[in-house]
């Protein structure tokens, strides 16, 4: 132990020795493990994001919308609207339990004198909030569900929190186009920051509000009978809609969407898989590239002491403590530069979750657990290690008379 201490000692001073030289290699290290940190913490975050999505789908759940599924963006904000024929026709497919329309508009909304643009949407509360709170998941942070008929809204997190000045709270008012309405609950996260950025109130009061008489959605979610397959279901639906789209005649009709659970859990794994071949393809590079940068600097190492070596050794010095003397330095340089690319990964990642919200349908965030603090520690010094084996080879097999001649 005493020499494990003494060889410790002699490679932190001749680090300290090449002080410049070490903090270079150390920087390429960070860089590595920089990366690896960031992605992994972010991918993660994502990876749990759209199993809370998923988890919230249900399987006895599917949802039909408008628009192609390749592109949700437009998906949302295009204005495309499912019929009363095209309801009716999904109403009786075989295997339908429920089906609930929704439809939704941005509007200006005001609270304590402020004004901002929100989403509005129309929820049947009396026939779907029972599947609302089961099957998606919908519950409530603070206050109660409002009374089908009333002037009662519930919220969104982004709306309590983030779209206006002034949190908004509880039993306060808020006026939607020229109307008073009463705030009487706060949803919990959605898991969307497009859902957390609504305003939901009963269909008919949305549909009197907004002036929208016709009995179209823009979304509809349908409950299936117990024991039927969702996937033969969601086939009927289509099978149905195509019929009756086909029925009306000179009309421009759009594309629609069928949504399974299967079918989103299929997109979600083509997505991290995308994501996962990413990080590592860069973690891959950016490690490769700091191993050489150690490789290159104990090379170098090897070469200006080559005279210290074989003094060493003529004074007793056996290989197996050249050789460990080296390996200290090259771990203590990879577990440098573990220390300081865990730190800024970890602090970036924060950064992009709590700044980096820009995207209008999911969130980012970021997990950092213990586990991935101490992989991205010991996996550096590992890479150190490994990196400075081959010279800390060939410093060790240096025969003492070839050393003390000491070429240039």
């Amino acid at each position: 132990m005493v020499q494990i201490n003494e060889y410790f000692k002699i490679a932190l001073r001749n680090l300290r020795m090449r002080s410049l030289r070490s903090w270079l290699t150390i920087l390429g290290i960070v860089i590595g493990v920089f990366l690896i940190i960031s992605l992994l913490s972010l991918s993660e975050g994502i990876k749990e994001t759209i199993s809370k999505q998923l988890r919230a789908l249900g399987g006895e759940m599917i949802f039909i919308m408008p628009g192609d599924l390749s592109n949700p963006i437009a998906m949302f904000l295009g204005g495309a609207e499912l019929q009363k024929e095209d309801i009716e026709a999904i109403r009786k497919t075989e295997g339908v339990d429920r089906v609930l329309t929704m439809s939704y508009k941005s509007v200006v909304a005001r609270y304590e004198d402020e004004g901002k643009t929100v989403f509005l949407a129309g929820v049947p509360w009396e026939e779907g909030r029972d599947i609302l709170e089961k099957f998606q998941g919908w519950s409530l942070e603070e206050g109660k569900w409002p009374i089908p008929g009333k002037r009662e809204v519930v919220i969104g997190q982004q709306v309590a929190k983030e779209i206006f000045e002034e949190k908004v709270k509880v039993n306060k008012e808020i006026i939607l186009k020229g109307r008073r309405f009463e705030i009487v609950g706060i949803l919990n996260s959605l898991g969307s920051k497009t859902d957390d950025s609504f305003i939901y109130m009963d269909t008919p009061i949305y549909k009197e509000l907004t002036g929208e008489k016709r009995d179209t959605a823009q979304y509809v979610m349908v409950k299936i009978e117990e024991g039927a397959l969702a996937d033969k279901v969601a086939e009927d639906i289509k099978e149905n809609l195509q019929q009756t789209r086909k029925r009306r005649a000179g009309t421009d009709v759009a594309d629609f969407s069928v949504i399974t659970s299967e079918k989103m859990g299929d997109i979600a794994g083509n997505i991290l898989s995308i994501i996962q071949f990413a990080i590592i393809i860069f973690a891959g590079i950016a490690i490769v590239v700091g191993g050489i940068g150690i490789t290159n600097t104990m090379f170098t190492a090897v070469r200006e002491r080559t005279r210290e070596i074989g003094i060493m050794k003529a004074v007793g010095a056996q290989s197996s403590a050249i050789l460990t003397i080296f390996l200290f330095e090259a771990g203590i340089i990879g577990f440098s530069g573990g220390v300081g690319g865990t730190l800024l990964g970890a602090i970036f990642a924060k950064v992009i979750e709590k700044y980096g919200q820009a995207h209008p349908v999911v969130y980012f965030s970021a997990i950092i657990s213990p586990g991935l603090i101490l992989f991205g520690l010991f996996f550096s010094f590992f890479v150190g290690c490994l990196s400075g084996f081959l010279p800390a080879r060939r410093a060790a097999q240096l025969k003492p008379v070839d050393a003390l001649r000491r070429y240039e």
